[in-house]
């Protein structure tokens, strides 16, 4: 059984399994068996026929070609870690047994189950709250955590932190500014209302419907509406819906309230919408007979103060204001968190980068972050173990410790490049860019000034191009830094391009000279 595994580019760390029952097509197009949707790659790229322990691959006339081991082939039979060169793409293949593939498949999800399996619950209350938060809680947010970047959820709860905080303290006072405003502009509305009861009640008693006087509120500021009408709901003022019945919803409730209400009260407050109040108030006249006061009439006020509009205008600017501000606080706050997070992961990634190469033992850090702690003792067991290996197969004695630095090499070859009449680069030994010839920027697209450090498969505009000089630095790496060469179209001049360097006293590859020879 055969696989592709990217080892470079876009997709690395991606693996694409081979069938040993069809022809495997792989290309661009959705519908191919394995699709590398990649800038370059043809539609259909090329084929590979998987029989038994063998595997056979085809180009399919693709715009580029097809490399195997840095060689432009339209046929071939390919095994085991052989690369297949694309562009911005590198496929290795890898040959697996059936029962490897079961066995490490296994292995997998054994890890997987004891990495997401949950410790047993502690008896004391506080550590079960922090259980329980920690491994109910945010697994669900760990969850979203595959779906979303980091950085992305964090601002995502700094802007919810912001809202529902600004919600929870602002809305509070808000809501108590405006109750207070509501109960001073409804005690107004009542004044109004007695008034109108003061005055007309003598009037109502005797039905002498001239008499009643009601022209204050058709002047009076904040007053919408009135309706005055008698126990029936016959409207007595204003003038211009005289004798007619109320149909006004908040008229209607004010003359249920006055035939049913028994609690005593004389005035009805209902706050009707946004600045509106509405006020109602039965008119009492003294009954002779009766020896007693009885209803005789009833006012219905809409009541809209100018107040509670200029209010909530106010509680609406405050909101947005305070929004505001906390917004601006909060995106500082973002900036300082994802950079006092970031700094302990990139001194990190430099640290481990130094012990790698031999020139610091054990990984400390200066910036403190306890959590990172276990983090730090696995990757010193790992350099430990490491060293341990090179001293057993090195023959340079100082292991890793003694690693050269690629400073030198580097240096040396810049005095070739400034004699080369052709196109030309020079890479270290992690095949990042460290000087390129003018001819050589020309001709590949690659500016020193501001390229320079980058690592070619980051820099280089046709990663094709960076994915075969790659290769070629690896297999002369690997042979004692032996000449190779492939050939390649660049500015549709067919070219060759060469790669050799130095080797260091440590036995590893310092630094590489690359030049672009034009075929005649």
């Amino acid at each position: 059984m055969f696989k592709l595994v990217a080892v470079a580019g876009p997709l690395r760390g991606e693996e694409f399994l081979l069938s040993n029952e069809e022809e495997n097509i792989i290309g661009r197009d959705e519908d191919v068996t394995i699709s590398i949707p990649l800038p370059g790659v043809s539609a259909k790229q090329f084929s590979i026929v998987v029989s038994g322990d063998t595997a056979y691959l085809k180009d399919l006339g693709s715009s580029n070609g097809t490399l195997v081991n840095g060689n432009l082939v339209r046929s071939a039979t390919i095994k085991d870690r052989d690369k297949i060169i694309l562009p911005d793409c590198i496929l290795q293949v890898v040959y697996l047994k059936e029962n490897i593939i079961l066995v490490q498949k296994k292995l997998d999800d054994e890890e997987e189950d004891a990495f997401d399996k949950a410790p047993p619950m502690p008896s004391a209350l506080p550590q079960k709250v922090l259980h329980l938060f920690r491994y109910k809680f945010m697994s669900f947010i760990n969850g979203m955590n595959e779906e979303y970047e980091w950085r992305v959820m964090v601002a995502i709860f700094l802007a919810i932190f912001v809202v529902a905080t600004i919600s929870l303290t602002i809305f509070p006072v808000l809501k108590d500014s405006k109750k207070i405003l509501l109960i001073e502009s409804a005690k107004r509305g009542v004044h109004f209302a007695q008034e109108i009861g003061r005055m007309n009640a003598r009037a109502l008693e005797q039905k002498n419907i001239d008499q009643v006087d009601t022209a204050f509120l058709d002047s009076e500021e904040g007053v919408a509406s009135y309706e005055l009408f008698d126990m029936e709901g016959r409207i007595v003022r204003p003038i211009g819906k005289l004798n007619s019945y109320i149909s006004d919803p908040f008229s209607i409730k004010t003359r249920d309230w006055a035939k049913s209400s028994k609690s005593g009260k004389n005035e009805y407050v209902q706050v009707l919408g946004e600045g509106e109040i509405g006020v109602g108030s039965r008119i009492n006249a003294y009954n002779a007979k009766l020896g007693a006061f009885e209803p005789v009439g009833i006012i219905a006020i809409r009541f809209t103060p100018r107040t509670l509009a200029m209010e909530a205008t106010k509680n609406s600017r405050a909101y947005l204001e305070a929004l505001t501000t906390s917004a601006l606080v909060a995106i500082l706050f973002y900036g300082i968190i994802y950079f006092l997070t970031l700094k302990p992961l990139d001194e990190l990634r430099y640290l481990i980068d130094q012990g790698m190469k031999g020139k610091i033992r054990t990984i400390e850090g200066k910036y403190l972050m306890v959590e990172l702690s276990k983090l730090k003792n696995s990757i010193n067991n790992l350099l430990q173990k490491n060293r341990e290996l090179s001293s057993d197969t090195d023959d340079f004695g100082g292991g890793m410790e003694e690693m050269e630095d690629d400073g030198p090499y580097v240096a040396q070859l810049q005095e070739f490049l400034k004699g080369s009449g052709e196109s030309a680069m020079i890479l270290d030994s992690e095949k990042n860019l460290k000087y390129i010839n003018e001819k050589g920027e020309e001709l590949v697209g690659i500016r020193e000034n501001i390229s320079q450090g980058e690592n070619l498969l980051d820099c280089a505009p046709e990663k094709g191009l960076a994915a075969t000089i790659i290769e070629l630095c690896d297999n002369s790496g690997g042979n004692n830094m032996v000449s190779q060469d492939a050939e390649y179209e660049l500015g549709g001049v067919p070219s060759t391009i060469y790669v050799t360097g130095l080797i260091g006293k440590d036995n590893y590859p310092k630094a590489f000279f690359v030049t672009f020879i034009p075929i005649n």
